[in-house]
This record gives C-alpha cells, structure tokens and sequence, in this order.
C-alpha cells in the first residue's frame, strides 16, 4: 500500500476528455433528432401507429436496460475496448436508420442504436474516473461529459430541423457518422485503457436479467403515461419487478457478480442516486409539457420551440461547469442542496404560468436548468468516485439507469397528473352548446381540442381553444408546483445525508492513491 499525492492531468488527458465528450453529445442528441423527423419518414415508410411508437421508443428502451450489463462488460473486456466496439456500432447502425427502406428496418436499426449508446456514456464516465484522480479535476471532468449529454438533447431538433429543410428525413441520422469515425480514429491513441485485473466472465444470465428487469419496468412507465393503468401495465411492471428480484438474488451468491450490491449499500452512493432520480422525476415530467407549452399553446414550430429552449441549455452549462468550482470551497451537500432548491424556485415560478406567458416560462426553465445541472454533475461524480476503479463502468451505468428511470417516472405520473388536471379544468370551462363528441375530443388532448375546433363555426371554436390552453396551463402549474415540492424533498435528503463530505479542496489535500490504478490494470497506449 502507497500514499502519494496523485498527478495531475496533462495534455493528453484532457484532450481525451474531449473526445469523450463527442459520444455523449450523440447519444442524447439521437433521442431528440427524430421528433422533427416523424412526419417526413412517416410519409415514406407508412408505418403503422404501433410501429411510429417502436421506431421513437426502441433506442431509449434498450439504452435503459442495456446500461448495466454493458457497464459491466466494460469493466471486464476493457472500457476503451467497449467504447469503440459501441462507436463503430453505433455508426453502422445511423447509416442502416438513414436507409432504412420499410419500418422494421428502422425499428431494428434504432434498436442496435440503442444498445450501441448503452456500451458509451458508462465506458466515457469510467474512463473519466481512472484519467483525473485529483478530486477538483475530475468533477470539472465529469462536468464536461455531463453538459456535452445537455447539450446534444436541446441541439438535437435544432439539428434535425435544419437539416430536415433541405435533404431526406434519414440525413438526420448521418450526423452521427463523422463524429464516430473521429472517435475510432483518435481515441485508441488518445485514451487509456482500464480493466479489472481480477475481473472473471461476463455473466450472461445476469446481463440478460438485468436488461430484461429494466426494460420491463420502464415499459411499464411509458406505457401507464399515455394509456392508464391497464392489465399490459400490471403485467409488464410485475413482470420487471421480479426479474429484478431474481437479478438481486443471484448478484448475492456469485463470487464475481455483474453488479457488486454492497455499493449500494453506501450512504454516499445510494443518497446520491436516489438525488438524481428525484431530480429527473421533476424534470422529465415538467420538460413535456415545456415542449408542448411552445408548440400546443404558442402555436411555435418544432423549430422555433427548439430554438427557445436553448437558453436553458446555456443555463445547464454554466450550472455544471460551475458547480466544480463551488465544491472547491463549498461542501458536496450545500452546493447540491442550494442548487435543487434554486430548482424548486424555478418549478415554482413555473406553476405561475398562464396560457401566454413566454418570458415566464422561459426565465423559469432556465432557472430550473441552473438549478439541476450542478446536482447532475456531482451526483454523478459522488457515484463514480465512490466506486472502486474496477467497478466504475457498472457503477456508473447504475447512475444512468437511475437518471433514464427517473425521466421516464416523470413523465408517467407528472404528466399523467397535469393531463388529469387538464381533463377537469377543460370540463368546467367547456363553452355551452358543444357537441359532446367534440368535447370528448378536446377533453382528449389540448391537439385533440384544436383539431376539433377546426369544425366547429368560430362563435364555438374560438371559446374552446382558449379553454383548452388556459386547461393546460393550469395543468402545466400543477406539475411544475409537484415538481417544487419533490425538488425541495431531494434538497432535504442531500442535506441530512451528504453533510459529512468535505469539500474537493479539502478532500484533495487529504488524497491519496491506494494502489489504484496500477501498471498492470492501465495501459496508456
């Protein structure tokens, strides 16, 4: 056993942090290219309603499930290893979604897209944590991989939209293509790679456990937010719940597990997990109903309501580039609390908008996006640091599945929430004389109300879409007000949990290596 102060990073660390930031980018960026592009490949490709769903909802589902496994397949093969393995996938699989010629070509190439990204934010993050041991520079590391994930989401329909205007719906996919093959080109000598040198095989009843436990409950989630809680629900949620209960139960009896669950067991990893959760709860939930505030309300197009979320994103980059900073001076536990509850702020101001109210909600997401980006950034760092180095790729993965969980609980029980809301306020407020299938229609969706409208003489049609978007600004504000108080909760949980952290600055000079990482688990070139 050594004790010595760790080196700093150099050059070639830090533009290998660059590097690591290009897949990152993608990887959130291809969840939000395809909106812009729905209408363009749902002319070619005709496909059925059930089909449009899978096309959008495939990548996400198997990026959530595949996020463990592949985290800790990485851990075991190598994390740069399974990095480029997933770049050169993930390229082959954007040129095949590009082309697609029928809906199931498309289908199965989102798919492969899917596992693809699942195999790189654990293999960028992990690679993070052996390249930067110093305390302050790794957060700052982890930051910058975190605002790159941000990022590529609010520029993805911008992207998409541009291109969109003058080439085929599938160019949205090519983006990708370049930006992997720099990575194949560059990373095997810019990056190191890491293995567990104790590491065994893969087990593949766990791999296939784990996906199958993930999957099932986030299609569960997915589906109770846009049909209600029907028997497909309860089977799909039970059925993911026990293969989750089997995949405990055989981490505990394997000498080599795929997911060591004493980790969990640790107060810095599991408040910090459970943080994160709350805090994409509260902004999945409320981020749907921004998007179709700009669009449903306003009247903006895709790419105009793209273009207004952008300052929320610069909001996300000053929040997580900030937030190493503070933690310089500043314990973990008052950064992350004051910033969830500059969050809470935010989700507050937000439950005041009404039905034409753009600079409100716009000052108030970015409030928002300040608030929660530095909570991202050092519940991530807290999580990966906290691992050991062996373990980093699956316990990084973990913190994924916990942040794509988290969005997808939002968006089912806050926007089941704001769409109820929607339901009854709509109801009280429907114009007399309108035909009950209209109502119906309109009661449906605030769309729906505005479709139906359409037929209606203006004396009808005029009444109802104002009662529809006044409906669903109120059910915006009573999302955005839940979002509040479960932000304030997580703000309470950081702050009687992580209030034994010190500061980086002072945890820095108390650092020291312990065998970690070694010559033989790391080879620089």
């Amino acid at each position: 056993m050594t004790s010595e102060t760790p080196p700093p990073a150099g050059r070639r660390e830090w533009t290998g942090l660059a590097v690591l930031a290009l897949p990152t980018l993608l990887i959130s960026m291809d969840m939000t290219v395809l909106y812009l592009a729905v209408p363009h490949l749902s002319t070619e490709l005709e496909p059925t309603s059930t089909e449009l769903l899978w096309i959008m909802d495939i990548y996400g589902f198997l990026i959530a499930g595949a996020l463990v496994p592949a985290g800790a397949l990485g851990d075991r093969i190598g994390r740069k290893r399974i990095l480029l393995i997933g770049a050169g996938l993930f390229g082959v699989a954007s040129v095949i979604a590009a082309y697609a010629g029928s809906p199931l070509t498309l289908i199965a190439s989102r798919a492969l897209l899917g596992l693809a990204g699942a195999t790189l934010m654990p293999s960028a993050l992990s690679l993070v944590r052996v390249m930067f041991q110093r305390t302050g520079e790794r957060s700052f590391a982890v930051a910058v991989v975190m605002t790159s994930f941000s990022v590529g989401a609010t520029a993805g329909p911008l992207l998409g939209g541009a291109l969109l205007e003058h080439f085929w719906w599938g160019s949205v996919f090519l983006v990708g293509v370049p930006v992997m093959l720099l990575l194949l080109a560059v990373g095997p000598v810019l990056l190191p790679e890491y293995r567990d040198p104790k590491g065994g095989r893969l087990d593949l009843p766990s791999a296939a456990l784990a996906l199958a436990a993930v999957l099932g409950v986030v299609y569960a989630v997915k589906h109770v937010s846009s049909s209600g809680p029907d028997v497909a629900f309860t089977l799909t949620l039970m059925g993911g719940l026990a293969l989750g209960v089997l995949f405990v139960r055989r981490q505990g009896r394997l000498d080599d597990p795929l997911l060591d669950l004493s980790l969990l067991r640790d107060r810095v990893i599991n408040t910090s997990l459970g943080t994160y959760l709350l805090g994409l709860l509260a902004m999945g939930g409320t981020q749907l109903f921004i998007a179709l505030y700009l669009q449903e309300v306003l009247d903006l197009t895709p790419f105009v309501a793209g273009a207004w979320m952008v300052p929320a994103s610069v909001g996300t980059i000053i929040g997580s580039l900030l937030a190493p900073l503070l933690v310089r001076r500043l314990r973990p536990a008052t950064v992350i609390t004051g910033s969830m509850l500059l969050a809470a702020l935010g989700f507050a101001m937000l439950s005041q908008v009404g039905a034409d109210d753009l600079a409100l909600l716009i000052t108030s997401y970015v409030i928002v996006a300040l608030g929660l980006s530095p909570m991202i950034a050092l519940c991530t760092d807290l999580v990966i640091s906290k691992a050991p180095a062996e373990r980093a790729g699956a316990t990084s993965a973990l913190s994924e599945t916990s942040g794509e969980l988290g969005v997808a609980l939002g968006v089912a029980l806050l926007g089941t929430l704001g769409t109820a809301v929607y339901r009854g306020e709509l109801t009280d407020r429907m114009p007399e004389g309108m035909p009950e299938a209209t109502s119906d229609a309109a009661r449906d969706a605030l769309g729906g109300a505005k479709e139906a409208a359409a037929d209606l003489p203006e004396r009808l049609a005029q009444p109802l879409v104002a009662a529809a978007r006044e409906a669903f600004a109120h059910g915006l504000g009573v999302a955005a007000a839940t979002a509040a108080v479960i932000a304030v909760a997580a703000a309470v949980l950081t702050a009687t949990r992580l209030r034994h952290l010190p500061s980086s600055a002072r945890a820095g000079a108390e650092q020291s290596t312990v065998a970690e990482p070694t010559p033989q688990t790391v080879d620089k070139g």
